[in-house]
């Protein structure tokens, strides 16, 4: 198989339509979580039919969001997926050309926001479950800043190279081994004007 992407642009109506559809985006989320899946575990995962699932997978596949992996055990008839890229980037300036465009573009940011806020949701509620450990080490920041959109820029690329540099970490820690207390982390940043 091909190397992988870092960070695939998506930059047509096709492909951002077939992620901004609510079960496929949690599939692909759920791919990049798990590294490699078959439809059965993933429709365990998200509740659903596993035929339901195998079609979403067909039309990520379809759009070149997610490809086929290595078998990861002896039965043939399993399929495997994985993510085609280590993920994904929408801009606005991409869809702003036509009004179809556009409203794709809100459709689908309103549709990842929604879900995020329901992952914190569902933290906020399981928030015993996880222990004083994980709840004082949880985070819920805001900062009001006076930027320029060029600093505001800056800021964003600054942050997610952190946040990479802590995935590559954990990563290579995974993969010597060093699982201990280890869980999926979640960190969603926004950075955006607003008037008073």
């Amino acid at each position: 198989m091909a190397s992988r992407e870092r960070n695939r642009p998506i930059t047509d109506l096709g492909t951002l339509k077939a992620l901004a559809h609510p079960l496929r985006m949690q599939l692909y989320r759920a791919l990049c979580v798990s590294a490699t899946a078959t439809a059965s575990q993933l429709a365990e995962q998200v509740d659903e039919a596993v035929s339901l699932v195998s079609y979403h997978l067909r039309k990520l596949a379809e759009h070149g969001l997610i490809e086929e992996a290595e078998r990861q055990s002896a039965d043939g008839r399993e399929r495997w997926w994985r993510p085609a890229s280590d993920g994904v980037s929408i801009r606005d300036e991409n869809f702003r050309d036509a009004p179809e465009k556009a409203a794709a573009h809100l459709a689908a940011t309103r549709l990842f926001h929604d879900q995020r806020a329901g992952m914190y949701r569902r933290y906020l509620d399981e928030r015993p479950t996880w222990g004083p450990e994980w709840n004082s080490a949880a985070s819920d920041n805001e900062a009001l800043l006076r930027l320029t959109p060029a600093e505001l820029a800056e800021l964003g690329r600054e942050l997610l190279a952190l946040a990479r540099k802590y995935e590559e970490k954990g990563r290579a820690a995974e993969a010597a081994g060093d699982t201990e207390g280890r869980e999926n982390v979640a960190l969603h940043v926004y950075g955006f004007p607003f008037r008073v």
